[in-house]
């Protein structure tokens, strides 16, 4: 699933981050902010995800380091669809 998953945040970044390059051209431990996203960029990231995977982004997951990076959003979303 992981990979799958990566896959499918990289299209949703692709879609939503404004990154100045392709998600699949970071590394899965870069910072997306480094890259170029905004934090309101990142609250369309987020919605995107929440669609996407059916999820819910509970208020103590609302943090930059949840959105930091490739690793780091696909260890939430697959902690809220565990």
């Amino acid at each position: 699933m992981a990979t799958e998953t990566i896959t499918q945040i990289a299209t949703i970044l692709d879609q939503h981050a404004r990154l100045g390059l392709k998600a699949n051209e970071l590394g899965e431990l870069d910072s997306l902010y480094d890259a170029g996203m905004t934090s309101h960029a990142s609250v369309s990231v987020m919605l995107a995800l929440e669609d996407t995977f059916d999820i819910e982004f509970p208020d103590s997951m609302l943090s930059r380091r949840v959105f930091e990076s490739l690793t780091s959003i696909r260890d939430a979303v697959e902690d809220l669809t565990a």
